[in-house]
């Protein structure tokens, strides 16, 4: 059986069992294959890679089969941020990218992102179509071409470039440069061993912020023995920190830069979900015109009812940031995920961290004000939203029955609960009259069901999370 499959975004394996040279060349030449097949390839190709082992080898393995196929490759000459890479397919009008990384998986995990002309994460469809020429390709029906990487730079075919500074200057065209320089604004950053090193610091000096402390600002490809992602759990350095220097924000950055965190000044980590909701309400009060904001099903309602006070019609997705990239190009202002994914109209359709980190900001010296004391304005006027994630381990055998119960749901109640809809866009959700919802959505790689819940405070979420484990006939997780 092949161990390349596309996944949410992208194909990731552990390094020397499923993510090889031989099985990257495969992928590469599937990936030329459907940029021929579109008429692209008289377009260059961009191709990045981040700080995980043998990154840099591995991106100069997709050039030479890209060169071999007679696509022009531009290179970046060290690791770079995903967004960063997406950015150059608008500014230089190529065929696309190739992205090597494993973005926020654990050190013995690479991977590629393929982002098409559109700058955005590839959608299924595209995805299926490569899969397509990936399984040619393993039954010999293709062959992979390719060309010695000296030789094609020699040739011209393959050349280096950095998109630092043409990347900065489109994320200083999304905000206001003047507002941010005349706030005189202290950070504390967390960059996790990641592709955002050099990057998100250059940035912040152009526009006159001060870097009063930078944690893991070394390139190590173990991440400090650490995930590279930026959740509370991983920053309570970065919150200790952001507090004791008095900094007005903590931000950090995944392992490929494409999500976020956020710490304010009391050292409190700013949920995703509220990011979302203070960047939208921004976002919908500066400007005028705009006629919808996307975010995923498993995302905070609290967007919808900031929408709705603007006018503005929410489209919910399934999960995963390519279609909220799909509705980006599509005509929303804003979209997001809550696992930390966020862009605008004015950038690219794909997630970008340090957009987030730039656009929190601008807030933050446009207000005067930190961000929970925003969240608590937005709450007093919207309405309170807490919401939590139960991630339950089950055989494949509990997991497909809890999803059977699901699919076939009709019960008018969950306890004390009256349900309003049941939505199934991306496993089964269901809303409540209370406002509060419930969504249960299995992995597609883990015997794993993850279950959202979203309600009017924590005695609400309590109540809901025990009425809707018991009707799955699953026990409350510890803690």
């Amino acid at each position: 059986m092949s161990v390349i499959t596309f996944g949410t975004d992208g194909w990731r394996g552990v390094i020397a069992k499923e993510f090889t040279f031989a099985n990257v060349a495969i992928v590469t030449q599937a990936v030329a294959c459907y940029i021929k097949d579109r008429g692209l390839n008289g377009k260059p190709m961009i191709i990045g890679f981040d700080q995980r082992f043998l990154g840099h080898l591995f991106a100069e393995r997709v050039a030479e089969v890209l060169a071999g196929n007679g696509i022009s490759v531009l290179l970046c000459d060290a690791p770079a941020p995903t967004p960063a890479v997406a950015a150059m397919i608008v500014s230089q009008g190529l065929a696309g990218a190739m992205m090597v990384t494993a973005s926020h998986n654990p050190p013995e995990y690479n991977g590629i992102k393929f982002i098409p002309e559109y700058a955005g994460p590839a959608t299924p469809e595209i995805t299926d179509e490569i899969t397509r020429y990936v399984r040619e390709i393993e039954n010999g029906s293709l062959e992979v071409h390719v060309m010695p990487y000296a030789r094609a730079l020699r040739a011209g075919t393959v050349s280096l470039l950095s998109p630092r500074v043409r990347y900065g200057e489109m994320l200083k065209q999304v905000v206001d440069g003047a507002m941010i320089r005349g706030a005189g604004l202290k950070v504390v950053l967390d960059l996790m061993h990641g592709a955002g090193i050099g990057y998100l610091e250059q940035i912040l000096q152009e526009l006159g912020v001060e870097v009063v402390a930078c944690l893991r600002n070394s390139p190590d490809p173990l991440f400090g023995g650490e995930l590279p992602e930026p959740s509370a759990q991983r920053l309570q350095e970065l919150a200790r920190l952001t507090k004791d220097k008095g900094a007005d924000l903590g931000l950090a950055l995944d392992g490929d830069a494409d999500r976020f965190g956020v710490i304010d000044p009391s050292g409190e980590y700013v949920t995703p979900n509220e990011v979302l909701a203070l960047l939208t309400d921004a976002l919908l009060t500066r400007q005028t015109g705009v006629k919808k904001v996307a975010r995923t099903v498993a995302t905070t309602h609290l967007i919808d009812r900031i929408a709705t006070a603007h006018g503005v019609a929410v489209v919910e997705t399934p999960v995963g940031f390519k279609y909220i990239g799909q509705e980006i190009l599509n005509g929303a202002a804003i979209g997001g995920e809550e696992s930390g994914g966020l862009s605008v109209a004015e950038h690219l359709p794909e997630k970008d961290g340090l957009l987030v980190g730039l656009l929190m900001l601008q807030l933050v010296a446009g207000s005067g004000r930190p961000p929970k004391q925003l969240l608590a304005e937005l709450v007093a006027k919207h309405g309170a939203m807490v919401n939590e994630r139960v991630d339950v381990h089950l055989t494949e055998e509990q997991k497909a029955a809890v999803l059977a119960v699901m699919k076939q749901w009709s019960h008018p109640q969950v306890g004390a609960w009256v349900v309003k809809e049941k939505i199934v866009i991306d496993g089964v959700k269901l809303t409540f009259l209370s406002g509060a919802w419930v969504l249960v959505r299995p992995s597609g790689t883990e015997p794993l069901v993850r279950i959202y819940f979203e309600a009017q405070d924590e005695q609400e979420l309590v109540g809901l999370k025990q009425a809707m484990l018991k009707e799955l006939g699953l026990s409350v997780p510890a803690g």
